[in-house]
């Protein structure tokens, strides 16, 4: 079985030793992301389009591995903020509405950096 690896350029995916998503077969996973913020589109204190802009990148990561977010079977959400959940669940549901991956919201402590609010995992199957 071959094994895809796909990298973004981030520092820490050596620094950690990680890669952004691998495909094994007709399983692609991708890791723990969070979102790219700007301080314009991509405020800190926005927790509905750091969610956006998570789900925006993670699907052009996808397409590298020969899949689309319709192929998108588990989301995981991690969240510093639970009170931020319909913020969240509304840009997962734009993204998600008619797909429905099984999923799960966490509230944790903290993130890599006090300005990030969410982070999500997928898991695709790809048509084999």
């Amino acid at each position: 079985m071959t094994k895809q690896t796909i990298l973004s350029g981030s520092p820490w995916e050596d620094k950690v030793g990680y890669c952004r998503a691998i495909r094994v077969g007709n399983l692609v996973e991708v890791s723990g992301t969070v979102a790219i913020i700007d301080g314009e589109t991509v405020k800190a204190d926005d927790a509905y389009a750091q969610t956006v802009n998570i789900i925006e990148r993670i699907g052009k990561v996808l397409e590298e591995a020969g899949a689309s977010l319709e192929n998108v079977v588990r989301t995981r959400i991690f969240t510093t903020d639970i009170r931020r959940f319909d913020d969240i669940a509304r840009a997962h549901g734009q993204f998600f509405s008619q797909i429905k991956p099984t999923t799960g919201m966490y509230g944790i402590s903290q993130l890599v950096g006090p300005e990030y609010l969410v982070e999500i995992e997928f898991t695709a199957v790809v048509d084999a």
